[in-house]
């Protein structure tokens, strides 16, 4: 049984890994379309955006509920400090819809993981337990 249950473990580890890895990536582009188009960075960040791609990978290395939440916007917790949070509020609004320029199949799979998301919450409302 613990060797099924460190499979489990692991399965689960490395889910956690790739969603840590598949929410760096679109903040990490979102960022970059915003830094480039209102900063006028042709490659890289500049340090303002790069400190708060750091703070937001800072944010999500050490978040508790990346097992169960789909993206830092849909969660409950704000663990962003407001002067932070309220930035990346203004990028996402920014390059939200320029992501479907620059990269339209991370912004399909995005949107389509927070619609499966949020029907799957719907449905758990209407009939706990099934």
């Amino acid at each position: 049984m613990r060797a099924k249950e460190r499979e489990m473990s692991g399965d689960q580890s490395q889910k956690i890994a790739e969603k840590r890895d598949r929410e760096k990536k679109v903040i990490g582009q979102m960022i970059a379309i915003y830094c480039h188009k209102k900063h006028g960075r042709r490659e890289g960040l500049c340090p303002d955006c790069q400190q708060l791609f750091d703070y937001a990978q800072a944010r999500s290395r050490r978040c508790p509920f990346m097992e169960t939440k789909t993206f830092c916007s849909a969660c409950e917790v704000h663990c962003y400090e407001p002067k932070m949070r309220d930035k990346i509020r203004e990028i996402m609004r920014y390059s939200g819809p320029r992501m479907l320029l620059y990269h339209p199949l991370l912004l399909l799979k995005h949107m389509l993981t927070d619609r499966i998301h949020a029907f799957s919450k719907r449905a758990e409302k209407k009939h706990p337990g099934r």
